[in-house]
C-alpha cells in the first residue's frame, strides 16, 4: 500500500460518509418545511372554509330555534349557543340576508351569529343597540361592511316587533382601536372629534362592530344609525 492511499485510509471517518450524511440533513429539513406548510395551509383552509360552513349549519339551527320560540310565544330561544332574541336583516348584504342575534359576545356566540354586546340597549328601546359580529371566517356576517352607506336600512326583526333603523355612516367612516369603548355608551360622544354618532334623531340608536381588516386586528370599523320606525308583530 502506497502511503498516500495509507493516509486516505487513515483519515477517512467512520460511518456514513459526510456527503451522504449532509444530502439526507437537507432533506429532512426540505420534509419538514412541506410538512410545515401543509399544515399552515389546511388551517387557513379551515379558518376560511371550514368555520363557515360550520357556522352557517349553526346559524341555520339557532334561526329555526327563533322562530319555533315565537311561535309558542317565547321572546327568547335558548340555544347551544347561548340565549337568541332577534334576526337582524340588512338589504345592503342581500335580500336574503337573515342572521340570528345572540345575547353577549363570546366566541360560542359569534360562531353562531351577530352578539348584541353586554350591558348595551334593547331593540326599539331608548339607549345604543350595539351588536357585534366577524367579518371574515366563522359565517363572516358583516363580509360587506364596507360596503355600508348612510342611509341604509337595518330592520331588527324581534318577537313583538320589527324596528327599522337608518344608517348615518358608513362602513369606513369610522375606525377605532378596541379600547375605544365610548361608542358603547348609551348616548356615545367621539372624544377625538370626527365622525360622531347621530344627533337631533332620538335616543334610539343602533351601533354596528366588525373588524377594520380581514384578518386579525386590534382595530374596529363603527357605522351608527337610529330609529325611524316600528312595526308590531300581527
Amino acid at each position: 500500500m502506497t502511503q498516500d492511499a495509507l493516509a486516505e485510509e487513515t483519515a477517512a471517518p467512520p460511518g456514513r460518509p459526510p456527503r451522504r450524511r449532509g444530502r439526507l440533513v437537507l432533506m429532512l429539513f426540505g420534509l419538514l418545511l412541506i410538512a410545515t406548510g401543509l399544515s399552515l395551509l389546511g388551517w387557513l383552509g379551515w379558518q376560511v372554509y371550514g368555520t363557515n360552513w360550520q357556522s352557517a349549519q349553526k346559524q341555520d339551527e339557532v334561526t329555526q330555534e327563533i322562530e319555533e320560540a315565537w311561535q309558542s310565544g317565547r321572546a327568547t330561544a335558548t340555544t347551544d349557543f347561548g340565549d337568541a332574541t332577534a334576526i337582524l336583516h340588512v338589504a345592503r348584504f342581500g335580500k336574503d340576508y337573515a342572521v340570528p342575534v345572540l345575547e353577549g359576545s363570546t366566541d360560542e356566540v359569534l360562531a353562531a351569529g351577530i352578539g348584541h354586546v353586554e350591558g348595551t340597549g334593547k331593540p326599539g328601546k331608548v339607549g345604543n343597540y350595539v351588536l357585534a359580529a366577524h367579518r371574515v371566517t366563522h359565517g363572516e356576517p358583516f363580509a360587506e361592511f364596507p360596503s355600508l352607506r348612510p342611509g341604509d336600512e337595518v330592520v331588527v326583526e324581534t318577537r313583538k316587533a320589527t324596528y327599522t333603523y337608518v344608517l348615518d355612516s358608513g362602513g369606513e367612516d369610522l375606525i377605532l382601536p378596541f379600547t375605544e369603548t365610548w361608542v358603547l355608551e348609551a348616548n356615545p360622544k367621539n372624544p377625538n372629534g370626527g365622525v360622531q354618532p347621530p344627533a337631533g334623531v332620538g335616543k334610539r340608536l343602533i351601533t354596528l362592530v366588525t373588524c377594520s381588516e380581514i384578518f386579525h386586528t386590534d382595530n374596529r370599523s363603527i357605522v351608527f344609525g337610529h330609529l325611524v320606525e316600528r312595526t308590531p308583530v300581527a
